[in-house]
């Protein structure tokens, strides 16, 4: 095992990603840059990391700000949850530990939003504590090294605990992170090119396209949704904040109703209408717009949205919001609400109603 801890490092040592977090000790900026990685591409990231640390430097600001500049600051990253639970944590540390990141792996774990790899990234980076951090990457690099098909989590926690290096830690982890992204990727790993094909057992028994085993699949749940798009004599669009829990909670989007997908086009008329009214907007008696359908893809739900634009009115207050439908947008907008609200007003355009 050490001369693969050295082999590996000194592949890392030559070949490291020139990412802007690399090399950081500041527990909040691994923290930060940990949690915007999760299910999202580097390239995707480094503009928002480099944003986010402008807005918010340090723990205190981030707890000071209220969930909708977060969420602002957020926007486009999607997976919403890990902006909320990284701004809670921060507001725990704030309370808790005088704004000062905790340096153990279990009260790590015990904030909010951050789970066993957050948790084991920030204490081996920032701390340099003997933790391993097993994200997808990692999974699949130690699934081909012990050839295992399937590394429940018990186990794949006591492998990845296991192989960090003593002295180097935080490079370690990285180092198996970067392995993962670059040589030993899912499909047609460049064996020969990876520091550890000595060691590699499913490389000895060719069975490392085969490893992991592919996850099971998830049905994926198909919905669609008559999404009422309220606009006032200004082009602007009426946004609810959606309540928590559930479908975009706790953002802001256009109310909706689900129907069923053969809907005609007066039911998803009187859905959106009654999706209006039900948030306390009037709209006017004017029939509405049925405009182009708007899909959405999530990880596990296809949603259709069949967009209709309406005329009306409603006060604005903390949950209720009137916003230009061509952007900017001043509170955080999911990518299919713009989607809807661009599409809203190239209806409106062309009906010549703008």
């Amino acid at each position: 095992m050490r001369a693969a801890r050295r082999a590996l490092l000194s592949h890392y040592d030559r070949t490291r990603r020139d990412l802007p977090w690399r090399g950081e000790r500041d527990p909040y900026r691994v923290w930060v840059s940990e949690v915007m990685l999760q299910q999202t591409r580097v390239e995707t990231v480094i503009p928002y990391y480099r944003r986010w640390l402008e807005r918010f430097p340090d723990v205190a600001t981030l707890a000071d700000a209220s969930v909708d500049d977060v969420l602002l600051e957020w926007q486009g990253l999607g997976y919403y949850r890990r902006v909320r639970g990284l701004h809670a944590g921060a507001r725990v540390v704030r309370e808790r530990y005088a704004g000062i990141l905790p340096s153990v792996y279990g009260e790590l774990r015990e904030l909010p939003g951050i789970g066993e790899y957050t948790a084991g990234a920030v204490a081996s980076i920032a701390f340099g504590h003997r933790v391993g951090a097993a994200d997808g990457n990692v999974r699949r690099v130690l699934s081909r090294l012990h050839d295992d098909a399937s590394l429940p989590p018990r186990r794949l926690r006591a492998l990845a605990d296991a192989w960090v290096d003593p002295e180097r830690p935080g490079d370690w982890n990285q180092a198996l992170m970067d392995l993962g992204a670059t040589l030993c990727t899912p499909r047609a790993p460049d064996c020969g090119a990876c520091p550890l094909g000595t060691w590699c057992r499913s490389r000895a028994a060719g069975t490392q396209e085969a490893r992991p085993a592919p996850p099971g699949t998830r049905k994926v749940v198909v919905r669609t949704l008559a999404a009422a798009v309220v606009v006032d004599g200004r082009e602007r669009g009426l946004l609810v904040r959606r309540p928590e829990g559930g479908l975009l909670g706790g953002l802001w989007a256009f109310p909706d109703r689900e129907v069923d997908e053969g809907t005609s086009p007066g039911g998803i008329r009187r859905a959106a209408r009654y999706a209006a009214r039900s948030t306390g907007a009037q709209p006017s008696r004017a029939p509405g717009l049925v405009i182009t359908p708007v899909p959405h893809r999530l990880t596990h739900l296809a949603v259709t949205y069949r967009p209709v634009v309406l005329a009306g009115e409603a006060a604005q207050d903390e949950n209720h919001r009137w916003v230009p439908l061509e952007g900017p947008w001043p509170v955080a907008v999911p990518v299919a609400q713009q989607k809807i609200a661009r599409a809203a007003a190239a209806a409106l355009r062309r009906a010549d109603l703008m």
